[in-house]
């Protein structure tokens, strides 16, 4: 009996001490305000024009980075799109409530590509080595590992890493083979992270500005939410690439370096919630739940 009421008195103490540190963090956390307040220039970066995209639709402009360190191929392919004027007159073809607002052109469209490809190799994941994750230490209900590299939420099962599905993330469109999307046809995530979707389709950036101009599309009538007549449509203005765009003209945008001291700030006032409405403070968070700040370069 005795050495029974040793062992639950030291699972008792582990537990105590494992708890000790995340109760002394949460004391230290700063709300997420005074983090980016008192953040250094030099955990900022610029988002690099080239990959750099200004959709503008009559509401207004949507501002697309290309995650070119994940799926080089496919941010190479809609640089091209882009350059040949294809996405111009495009249209927003789908909004399916809590999912995805997609866009592009009809099957069979023969608008001209010019350097742009039809269908490219799949690009769904790239090998982990050689990648600088800052990982989350909560646990994951999709990957072993996850965590932000590059600007990017990402999952990582030790061998391979992907880009994953969270809100206000970029995805080119496919037939059903894995060689069936080009960027030619992108879409949008506007619902709960459909993490299922992760390395089955080619996830090619994420957008900084404008989430508000897409997630309020109009919902389709028809099947996956597509509109069913050309009237539901929304018609892209132009899409063009910032570096292709006067500097005068540009909207400098830098995002926060997910590999920043301050960055790792940021994930714990979200996973501490410091704001006085909670009552809770939850000491967790999920990867879709880190918000990636972005600021107009003053």
């Amino acid at each position: 009996m005795r050495a029974g009421v040793l062992a639950a008195a030291a699972m008792l103490a582990a537990c105590a001490s494992a708890v000790a540190p995340e109760a002394g963090a949460q004391a230290q956390v700063r709300s997420l305000g005074e983090i980016l307040e008192q953040s250094p220039a030099s955990d900022w970066q610029l988002v690099d024009p080239e990959n750099t995209l200004y959709m503008d639709l009559p509401a207004g402009r949507v501002i697309i980075e290309l995650a070119d360190e994940y799926t080089p191929g496919h941010a190479a392919n809609i640089r091209a799109l882009v350059r040949a004027g294809y996405f111009d007159g495009s249209f927003i073809l789908r909004s399916q409530d809590n999912y995805v607002v997609q866009w592009g052109r009809d099957d069979g469209d023969t608008t001209p590509m010019g350097e742009g490809q039809a269908a490219l190799p799949p690009e769904f994941d790239r090998p982990r080595r050689g990648v600088d994750i800052t990982r989350l230490r909560d646990p994951d209900s999709y990957a072993r590992e996850v965590g932000f590299a590059y600007g990017f939420p990402v999952a990582s099962n030790g061998q391979r890493t992907w880009l994953t599905h969270c809100y206000g993330m970029v995805g080119a469109g496919r037939g059903d083979t894995a060689d069936s999307g080009s960027g030619s046809s992108l879409y949008v995530v506007i619902g709960q992270a459909p993490r299922h979707l992760d390395r089955n389709i080619t996830t090619v950036g994420r957008v900084l500005q404008g989430m508000e101009l897409l997630s309020v599309m109009p919902r389709g009538t028809g099947a996956l939410g597509f509109y069913e007549t050309p009237e539901e449509r929304t018609t892209i203005t132009r899409v063009r690439l910032a570096a292709d765009v006067p500097a005068s003209e540009r909207i400098n945008l830098e995002a926060l370096r997910t590999d920043s001291a301050t960055f790792r700030d940021v994930i714990e006032s979200r996973r501490f919630r410091r704001e006085s409405w909670f009552l809770d403070p939850v000491g967790h968070v999920n990867l879709c739940n880190v918000p990636l700040p972005v600021r107009v370069r003053q």
